[in-house]
């Protein structure tokens, strides 16, 4: 009886997360992401898989970030129909997640018919909200450490992976050469030791490893994240200028809330407004509040009165007559779309302004563009030029760096036969794997796409 795990995503890039583990003829999808960044890259999504969705009998998905999930609506609208099977925390945060995306999708298919600037007509969306939240509703929900059966021969097993809430690692127990072989897969590794989220679980017994590698080639700044956000909001607030933090909704908002709210209790920082300007977040917020149980942290942050609540698109706008100092959070976390485009384009231009980036930027992306210091930027058709301070604070991320991925791995109960590197860009990933090799003396791969290898 063989095993086989093949990557249809996330090889050579951080986004459209997708691998396919083949056990006696049952198919499993692990992650069902969209891709996202450069132009290229998101013309994929209008790509047929390489198999069919019909023929896919799971989808097990690590957490509900978009390059993880968001595809499983196409995939439900091209076929599939078997079982969704996730944590709670990634339960409850799917229709939020999808629903968005789908809503997104809708925007962007009706601008281009507006403009007519779509090779299409009409320019269609990817999904809609209403096929996300449908997606969404078919989620199996399960605890951490309580194994399921995906069939006879398929054993699986959530545990936390710190990354943000319902975030998992995945174990997979598959037969191979006449023996049980433990497949673990990291999904996205969090940080150790910061705010709200606990430590990502220790690996245990692994006979192979597929890991992420997003920062496999560099260390976060060792200055403490209050440090470095303190500095930021002082030095703005004294030239009475705007901060504007492109946020992802899950995670990186509410990590943001509480040092924020940590700084100001103490006088580290003034007093000045600060808006929550993304109805994902506050929704997300909601999700993180009833998953308390999830947290090895205060969380006090969250039910703060401080932060003003933009909830409307008018209250969205009527954010940008305010006059600095301000703080305002608005998704999306690499400028790619949603609210904070409308902020960045009504602050660029003003030198008082500050940019802060504080997760990871995909090539192809306006915050990775920010990022790399472009001169202007394009924002609904129009080039916006860029005098605004731009900062990045990369100890924000909710993705573990080179030294905390080895970390993790170490935690492993022996040597596995086999490492698999992937969801990161070609350097980094190549990176990571030199050092596996170089420092704990395992097999490594980088594979790329349909790269189909055997577990016996």
């Amino acid at each position: 009886m063989s095993a086989t795990l093949e990557f249809l995503g996330a090889v050579g890039t951080v986004t459209g997360s997708k691998f396919l583990l083949e056990v006696a003829g049952h198919r499993t999808l692990l992650d069902c992401g969209l891709y996202q960044g450069a132009k290229e890259l998101r013309l994929r999504n209008w790509e047929q898989l390489p198999v069919a969705a019909a023929s896919i009998d799971d989808v097990v998905l690590t957490h509900a970030h978009i390059d993880h999930a968001g595809y499983l609506p196409r995939l439900c609208l091209d076929g599939f129909h078997g079982a969704v099977h996730a944590t709670h925390g990634t339960g409850d945060l799917l229709p939020i997640m999808l629903a968005d995306a789908g809503h997104l999708q809708e925007e962007e298919a009706e601008y281009h018919n507006l403009l007519g600037t779509s090779k299409h007509h009409p320019a269609l969306p990817l999904y809609t909200a209403s096929d996300g939240v449908r997606a969404a509703a078919a989620t199996t929900r399960h605890g951490y450490h309580e194994r399921f059966e995906l069939s006879a021969e398929l054993g699986v097993e959530f545990a936390p992976a710190g990354h943000i809430v319902g975030a998992a690692t995945v174990a997979f127990d598959v037969p191979a050469a006449g023996r049980r072989r433990r497949l673990v897969c990291s999904g996205d590794v969090g940080r150790y030791g910061v705010p709200i989220m606990p430590d990502p679980t220790p690996i245990g017994a692994a006979d192979y490893i597929m890991i992420e590698s997003t920062y496999g080639d560099r260390e976060h700044d060792a200055t403490p994240v209050g440090d470095q956000l303190a500095r930021v909001v002082t030095r703005t607030a004294a030239r009475e200028g705007a901060i504007v933090i492109p946020a992802f909704a899950v995670g990186r908002t509410q990590e943001i809330m509480y040092h924020l709210e940590r700084l100001e209790q103490t006088g580290r920082i003034p007093k000045i407004p600060c808006y929550i300007d993304s109805p994902m977040a506050i929704r997300a917020t909601e999700v993180y509040r009833a998953h308390r149980h999830e947290f090895d942290a205060d969380t006090q942050a969250l039910e703060s009165r401080r932060f003003r609540i933009a909830t409307s698109a008018s209250e969205s706008r009527g954010i940008h007559a305010v006059p600095g100092p301000v703080i305002i959070i608005a998704g999306s976390g690499m400028a790619t779309g949603g609210r904070v485009l409308h902020h960045l384009r009504a602050r660029l231009a003003d030198p008082r302004t500050t940019v802060l980036l504080v997760g990871y930027q995909a090539l192809g992306t306006r915050g990775r563009a920010l990022a790399d210091g472009v001169s202007s930027v394009r924002i609904f058709g129009q080039d916006v030029a860029v005098r605004a301070e731009v900062v990045t604070i990369h100890g924000l991320s909710a993705h573990a760096d080179r030294r905390e991925l080895l970390r993790w791995l170490r935690t492993a109960r022996q040597a596995p036969r086999g490492v698999f590197v992937v969801h990161g860009e070609p350097g980094p990933a190549s990176a990571l794997a030199d050092t596996i090799g170089r420092e704990l003396g395992w097999p490594v791969s980088v594979p790329t796409f349909r790269d189909r290898v055997s577990l016996d």
